[in-house]
């Protein structure tokens, strides 16, 4: 007798930090709120072109949310904003004038010339 029931792998997660990304999520931890359980990531409509990335703190998990664990923190995809997200890249970037989250997002069709927010 066979076995029919196939072992299907584990799901991938809709976003890939890069470490210096998980690194950074593990510096925002080390300095948080004392009610956070991690840093959430969101796409807020906001700006020219429709939606933004937003990373905030986060104090509750939503059952929609998706929750990737990191070896330095855990960090959150607002469920609503996991379609717009599938494929992505999130890393962390420094230079002598700015530092901030940059994404690398394959369903992007287009963004502000500000490059404040994109659409899809």
């Amino acid at each position: 007798m066979s076995d029919t029931t196939t072992k299907r792998p584990a799901p991938k997660a809709a976003v890939i930090l890069t470490p210096a990304a998980e690194q950074r999520v593990a510096d925002l931890m080390a300095k948080a709120p004392e009610d956070a359980i991690g840093v959430k990531l969101s796409t807020p409509r906001r700006g020219c072109s429709g939606l933004a990335y937003s990373v905030d703190y986060v104090s509750e998990e939503d059952k929609f949310d998706e929750k990737i664990e990191t070896p330095r923190g855990t960090f959150y995809i607002d469920g609503a904003s996991v379609l717009y997200l599938v494929g992505s890249t999130m890393d962390w970037v420094e230079d002598d004038f700015t530092a901030g989250f940059v994404f690398d997002n394959p369903n992007a069709k287009g963004a502000c010339g500000c490059g404040e927010s994109f659409m899809v």
